[in-house]
């Protein structure tokens, strides 16, 4: 997200209820009932939405600045889940209430729209990423949009991000170390 925003919709979340979440924890399921928008304010939250095939993909992984689930200021049940990453902390705001400010207050509402925007933009680049036939060029694609492979034991969650099995990714990465030792 770009500083502006930041500065734009930050201070409207800050008389929002505080919220913290466990590492796995839950801030909302598929099918639940809209009434709150949320900023995370620390660590990182994750939109995934599973597949009918089961296969579990990661929508949006939001950090500080964020705000999860744009889509929900319109809609009345959520459409993926939202699970913490690692310990979160996030602002609540009434949705009512986030509606309101947007419709009193047009620098507001320019910042939600350029917001809205630019998660369209990134959306869209994920969804050409995903539809690439190879791997290898899903990963590079992906590296090549700004993205760091996290450490290790987050490597699953970029296995969902590409929409691949982990056991794939993971042959990737070791091709990739071995043409690296090797050449």
């Amino acid at each position: 997200m770009i500083t502006i925003m930041r500065t734009e919709l930050s201070p409207l979340f800050a008389s929002g209820r505080a919220a913290r979440f466990a590492p796995g924890a839950p801030l909302f399921a598929t099918d639940g009932p809209i009434g709150e928008m949320f900023m995370v304010q620390l660590g990182a939250v994750q939109l995934v939405r599973h597949t009918s095939t089961g296969t579990r993909l990661i929508l949006q992984t939001a950090g500080p600045g964020d705000i999860l689930a744009e889509a929900s200021a319109y809609s009345e049940r959520y459409h993926c889940d939202a699970v913490a990453v690692e310990t979160a902390e996030v602002a609540a705001l009434p949705r009512a209430r986030f509606l309101s400010a947007l419709d009193e207050t047009p620098a507001l509402a320019a910042a939600w729209a350029t917001r809205l925007a630019h998660g369209m933009q990134a959306a869209r680049l994920r969804a050409e990423i995903r539809t690439l036939p190879r791997l290898a060029d899903r990963l590079t694609a992906w590296l090549d949009a700004g993205n760091a492979l996290p450490a290790r034991g987050r490597w699953q969650d970029v296995a969902a991000e590409l929409g691949v099995t982990r056991e794939a990714l993971y042959r990737e990465l070791a091709r990739r170390r071995a043409n690296r030792a090797g050449g």
